[in-house]
């Protein structure tokens, strides 16, 4: 399990701590502050009365800060309290499509430009009088377009370089769709985190009959972006891999992307076995979907897809059709973005909150300390795994 104590909290804090949770994505934040709040008070540390830990117990550390917009559609940031000296850690889901606002009297939903453009304008609200300028970023914004094939935009390193422009130390994200993009800003902090954990906790405590050995149980990546994510699950848990990899008609564009002819499978037999299909996320679903059936073709047991990021941008509704024909067993995706209602509705959807882990590394980071431990999960995936052996109760 996530225990406090594996926190390094030998260094004084780098400032006071503040978080701000920009609009879309202040659940989040009211979560992680709920923790930060408890574990703080439980601490009662014997320095809280010395200078450099002024601050270190509230009972909120969300800074009020706001983003309202014109009747033009423009905006502004605003910080209505005092942020000079604090080490600040800004959250904001660029994902978050739920969102509107009034454009010259229609309503428009805000996009990930929006919201990229709303972090932007609270850093500059910030103008410099922080300590420090953290941004945790899940999904990382315009990660999908990180490379460059002839003349394109490379938009992703550019919104990294932006960011640092303005003076942010840190940027934090999930899974990100190729962490080599952090090249683009070497001298400054970039951390990518995998929910690794998470997601056999989720698993585990949800279906309670699961034989996890190599006989009984595969990882598999949907394509070959994904291997080292299944090769590490595998890895941990002593399973076999298989992997799928895509054959695109690069003659041909549909929606902006090639269409896929063919996934070719690679790896040993998947018959009678239950499988975890592992992704960054889940954006139409029609190739973990296609996956999905070519593993049932080949007599797969129990199919279970786990991403990071469940965007769905094409409804639930072939989601639904493939759970009722026994495609599926089961979805899990983080609480790193925005879902919907209908998602968490879904009987098959198992939800991974990551709001602890988030949390302790925000704890962690503010006392400068190292969160090596934090990002490799192994120890604690394969406690839980024992646990699960023994028949012990997993808590989601």
């Amino acid at each position: 399990m996530l225990r406090r104590n594996e926190r390094n909290l030998d260094n004084i804090p780098v400032g006071s701590l503040g978080i701000v949770a920009l609009e879309g994505c202040q659940g989040m934040g009211k979560l992680i502050n709920d923790y930060l709040v408890k574990w703080r008070h439980e601490d009662g540390s014997e320095f809280k009365d010395h200078i450099a830990f002024g601050g270190y117990e509230k009972d909120s550390y969300l800074v009020d800060a706001d983003v309202p917009r014109f009747g033009s559609g423009e905006a502004k940031g605003i910080i209505n309290e005092s942020v000079r000296g604090m080490d600040i850690y800004i959250l904001v889901d660029v994902c978050n499509y739920s969102l509107t606002y009034s454009l010259t009297g229609n309503v428009n939903h805000m996009s990930p430009d929006d919201h990229f453009q709303n972090l932007k304008r609270i850093i500059a609200a910030i103008g410099g009088k922080a300590r420090r300028i953290n941004v945790i970023m899940p999904f990382l914004y315009e990660s999908r377009q990180h490379n460059r094939r002839g003349r394109e935009s490379l938009d992703c390193a550019i919104a990294l370089q932006e960011l640092v422009r303005m003076g942010v130390d840190n940027i934090i994200t999930f899974d990100a769709h190729d962490p080599r993009v952090q090249n683009a800003i070497p001298l400054h902090g970039f951390e990518t985190v995998r929910p690794t954990y998470q997601f056999v906790k989720g698993l585990l405590s949800t279906v309670k009959d699961l034989k996890i050995d190599s006989d009984h149980m595969m990882a598999i990546s949907p394509d070959e972006g994904a291997t080292e994510r299944a090769i590490y699950l595998a890895s941990v848990l002593n399973l076999d891999m298989g992997m799928f990899y895509k054959r695109r008609d690069y003659s041909r564009i549909v929606n902006g992307r090639n269409p896929i002819i063919a996934h070719e499978f690679l790896g040993s037999e998947v018959e009678g076995k239950d499988v975890i299909i592992l992704d960054d996320m889940i954006s139409s679903g029609d190739s973990i979907l296609d996956v999905a059936g070519q593993l049932k073709q080949r007599k797969a047991k129990r199919i279970y897809a786990a991403a990071t990021f469940g965007l769905f941008t094409s409804g639930m509704d072939k989601f639904d059709k493939a759970y009722e024909e026994g495609l599926i067993n089961g979805i899990l995706t983080t609480n790193l973005i925005y879902q919907t209602p209908e998602l968490l509705s879904r009987p098959y959807y198992i939800n991974c909150d990551m709001s602890k882990y988030v949390a302790l590394m925000i704890d962690t980071l503010n006392h400068d300390s190292s969160i090596n431990s934090i990002l490799n999960p192994a120890d604690r995936i394969q406690n839980v795994v024992e646990m699960y052996k023994r028949g012990e109760e997993i808590t989601h």
